[in-house]
């Protein structure tokens, strides 16, 4: 581990790394054993299969059961902003118009060392309300007001390494290592103050790896003397293959689960990446690709059902836009998102999620007054007919155009650059995007290339037909943002590694693992 410095320090101390080296040597041999086994299952979907509910698990998603009754400071979830752990964003999301506030560690927050490291210090100041933030450009003074919005910590997926931590002389779990550190400094002040330690845990596709965390989560418990179900999580069901184990998921988590959530963006990229040598199954342009869109309503409708049948709460996806400065325009923007959250909320969800406080007003017309209490647990759609595997793999319609593919390059050569350059959530033409739009985009163009799909324009889409583009649209990037952005924000780097992970042979699984190995 490099030298800790500042208060970092202080709050890391002995106990607190050793807390964190048995956990390691516990439960990361599980976890390679438990990432293996994705690997398998993604071999045979490879191979020609697809995804379905598994008949082994039938008695458990026809069984009678529930989850463990909610604490009551997580009933109410209405509407929550999410954001990445830097202090000046830690003490606006408190302060919006919201119920909760997700600090995020994975797709929003760059996971450099200072960065996460101070993210822990935020963090544990925020929970003892002792926070505030002097911008040293405008000399704005940010403070906490009274009744901030719940804290929930997003950790690491499990896919990712903490490069800066070996544990018998090697790199630790991302994942472990921000559940592990944000625990140990907080579960005293949050359980003294009548809650418990709450939890966002991401890219989960399978049980058997939310039995793994419920095992960490149950460890964790003992080892602080602290009662069973004093850790809840929220489990993002944003992988294809999650969608048909949310029950089991739900089961192996009964403890310790408060909600699922749709992680909609991600989802549409896992759909993306498990079906790439499916060329029946590739998608349209990415703007094309909405809620209304067959297979992602019924995993709406589906992730609704299930939860309430079991107690959980049912989270809906993120509105990601940002608020215009001009009139009409925003009015629209506005529009757009209240069209959203209104099928979310008719689908069933008890909460919803907004990457911007400015949209907070709009949802909370729907997700608030439009909602008759708390949450919409009693929504329990038992009138639906079954929702089927073809259902939730429906090939989505729409055209390949080629000023969608265009725009595919320059969105994810923004975000690549920015997130080697330390920032994890980035405003691009009007969206406040995180590593889901990237990956969206750069995965899109990777199975194009590979299943030979034609544009609009009469193109065939091949490596050399991204390059061209690539090369024309880095130049108009380039402009956009000027030369001393360009050099700074590392984009020469940031196209490389762009070119590199679409044109390689085999779909690179995740784009943050390349880019990790660029920065500090």
């Amino acid at each position: 581990m490099p030298p800790l410095s500042g208060k970092a320090a202080s709050l890391i101390d002995t106990n607190a790394q050793q807390f964190l080296v048995q956990l390691v040597r516990k439960f990361r041999p599980q976890l390679q054993q438990v990432l293996a086994h994705r690997q398998q299952r993604q071999a045979a979907i490879d191979g020609g299969q697809l995804p379905d509910f598994d008949a082994n698990t039938a008695a458990i998603r026809e069984g009678d059961w529930r989850i463990a009754e909610l604490p009551k400071d997580l009933t109410k979830r209405r509407l929550e902003i999410t954001g990445p752990v830097d202090r000046k964003m830690v003490i606006n999301a408190l302060n919006a118009n919201v119920d909760c506030y997700m600090a995020d560690f994975e797709d929003s927050q760059s996971p450099t060392w200072d960065g996460i490291l101070q993210g822990q210090v935020n963090l544990y100041d925020a929970n003892r309300q002792d926070i505030d933030y002097r911008d040293p450009t405008s000399g704005k003074h940010y403070q906490l007001t009274d009744n901030p919005a719940l804290l929930i910590a997003r950790v690491r997926g499990l896919h990712l390494p903490e490069k800066h931590v070996l544990v018998d002389n090697e790199v630790i779990p991302g994942g472990l290592f921000d559940f592990a550190l944000y625990f140990y400094l907080n579960y005293q002040t949050r359980t003294s103050q009548g809650s418990g330690v709450y939890y966002y845990v991401p890219k989960l596709e399978h049980a058997e790896e939310a039995q793994w965390w419920a095992d960490v989560f149950s460890f964790t418990e003992d080892y602080f003397k602290q009662p069973r179900s004093t850790i809840r999580a929220t489990i993002l069901i944003e992988t294809l293959p999650a969608v048909f184990q949310m029950d089991e998921i739900l089961y192996a988590m009964r403890e310790h689960i408060a909600a699922l959530n749709c992680g909609r963006w991600d989802y549409i990229f896992s759909y993306i990446k498990t079906l790439k040598n499916h060329p029946d199954r590739v998608l349209p342009d990415r703007q094309v690709v909405t809620m209304n869109q067959p297979f992602l309503n019924a995993y709406s409708r589906l992730l609704v059902k299930t939860c309430h049948r079991r107690g959980a709460l049912a989270m809906g996806g993120m509105a990601a836009f940002i608020p215009s400065k001009d009139a009409t325009e925003n009015a629209a923007i506005l529009a757009k998102v209240k069209a959203d959250k209104e099928l979310e909320r008719s689908n069933g969800h008890d909460g919803t999620w907004i990457a911007h406080p400015g949209l907070a007003d709009t949802v909370r017309e729907v997700f608030v007054d439009g909602l008759e209490g708390v949450n919409q647990l009693a929504v329990l759609r038992e009138q639906d007919a079954p929702i089927t595997a073809a259902e939730l793999l429906a090939p989505s319609p729409g055209e390949r155009t080629e000023a969608g593919m265009r725009t595919n390059i320059r969105v994810a050569l923004q975000y690549i650059a920015a997130w080697i350059s330390g920032k994890g959530c980035v405003p691009i033409y009007g969206l406040m995007e995180d590593a889901a739009t990237a990956e969206i985009s750069r995965t899109s163009i990777w199975q194009w290339i590979k299943h030979g799909k034609t544009l609009d324009n009469g193109a065939v889409v091949t490596t050399a037909l991204f390059q061209q583009y690539l090369a024309e649209e880095a130049q108009v990037v380039r402009q956009e943002v000027g030369e001393e952005r360009w050099q700074h924000e590392h984009f020469e780097r940031a196209t490389a590694l762009l070119e590199e992970i679409t044109t390689a042979p085999e779909l690179v699984e995740f784009l943050t693992l390349p880019g990790y190995q660029l920065i500090d």
